[in-house]
């Protein structure tokens, strides 16, 4: 009997090269998982606007490059807009499934499975958070992408519930694949040299701090986070809170409620944060504040968790999902619930030793390794 033959599959590898945090982290750790799952396939991985930056090393011996120096914004052009029916496999060549990581699946040969990941539906849900010109085209582009792919990854059920609701897909054809969090981020102690190289690093002092973690923009929900810190009470007047995130967009009032509440020292902008930094910064912060207005997943929240950290998240969307009882949660439109959720993490022992301790339970089945086998047995049966 012969073998059957080595399946080729395509993997769009754009956001990890290109983005340094959220998706671009969630295909790089997916990945390196994937590899150390699966040694048999051929895996091609397609990076649109290489040259900026030397492409990494592959993640394994059955993966290839297959870069192209157009750009991200040029395919978009391409496929979004004017909708050519060029193939993603002009680039990549012949394979027999191509998996399109960031929302949008470009056409590809007829004989070419597809499977699509949608991270969430914020530009739906939260659409005065959204950038006006980038809403427009993701309505346009993501609805399509949804009803045009073979199968649908969804990042949490909060996910998958929006694309049943919102583009009427059918709940079959969308699988939930949750994200995992890396070794690295664990409650073992920042060593005094660190945690002072940390402090001074971004201004922090001696004092206790807030983390925050995410891009500066509307759906992170930061202006109320900076009221709730300027509304705490007098014996916690001098804690900092720490913004770790680059620029965003719609940002204007963040900054803003800074000036007017004449706490410019007390709330420190990071800007982009290397990877490397965060674990010893979640380890460092008294608590996570993590009150987004909607996420289709929330990994700090489980990073933070795994480095024995409370966290404050809100309860609605991938959020309660995900943090389930080992989190405070509040309603995100409510700056008083957020202080007092503060209030608690900062100061009340009792509350922060059964967070801690819950938070390192409630994190355990989120692991790279279990969402890589999930992949794969995802790309199985799209391949049977």
């Amino acid at each position: 009997m012969s073998a059957l033959p080595t399946p080729t599959i395509g993997i769009d590898y754009t956001p990890a090269y290109e983005q340094g945090g959220g998706i671009g982290r969630y295909v790089r750790e997916l990945i390196a998982a994937l590899a150390a799952e699966d040694q048999e396939s051929a895996y091609k991985l397609f990076v649109m606007g290489a040259g900026k930056t030397p492409l990494p090393a592959l993640p394994g011996a059955n993966f290839r490059w297959h870069p192209s120096r157009i750009t991200p914004t040029w395919f978009a052009r391409m496929w979004g807009r004017a909708q050519l029916p060029i193939p993603v496999n002009r680039w990549i060549g012949r394979c027999d499934l191509y998996h399109a990581t960031d929302f949008v699946l470009p056409p590809t040969d007829r004989n070419t499975r597809t499977l699509l990941t949608v991270h969430d539906l914020s530009f739906a849900r939260v659409p005065e958070s959204a950038s006006p010109a980038l809403k427009k085209y993701l309505d346009a582009v993501v609805p399509r992408s949804v009803h045009r792919a073979d199968h649908v990854l969804a990042d949490s059920q909060a996910t998958k519930d929006d694309l049943v609701a919102l583009y009427g897909a059918s709940p079959e054809k969308i699988t939930v694949l949750l994200s995992g969090v890396n070794p690295r981020f664990d409650p073992s102690p920042v060593t005094p040299e660190d945690r002072k190289a940390l402090r001074e690093r971004y201004g922090i002092g001696d004092w206790d701090f807030v983390l925050a973690v995410g891009t500066v923009q509307p759906r992170k929900n930061y202006e109320r986070l900076i009221r709730a810190l300027a509304a705490l009470p007098e014996p916690l007047h001098r804690t900092r809170l720490v913004i770790a995130g680059g620029k965003g967009w719609l940002d204007a009032p963040i900054y803003r409620a800074v000036k007017e509440l004449r706490i410019e020292g007390r709330v420190i902008f990071t800007g982009f944060l290397d990877d490397a930094l965060l674990p010893a910064l979640y380890k460092t912060a008294r608590c996570l504040a993590f009150p987004s207005l909607y996420e289709g997943f929330g990994l700090p929240i489980l990073e933070a968790m795994a480095s024995g950290t409370p966290v404050i998240t809100t309860g609605i969307s991938s959020m309660a999902e995900v943090a389930g009882d080992a989190a405070l949660l509040i309603d995100p439109l409510s700056i008083e619930e957020l202080r007092g959720a503060l209030i608690t993490a900062l100061g009340n022992d009792q509350a922060r030793d059964r967070l801690i301790t819950a938070g390192l339970q409630q994190v355990k089945p989120f692991t790279w390794a279990n969402a890589a086998r999930r992949l794969r047995e995802v790309y199985e049966g799209l391949l049977g």
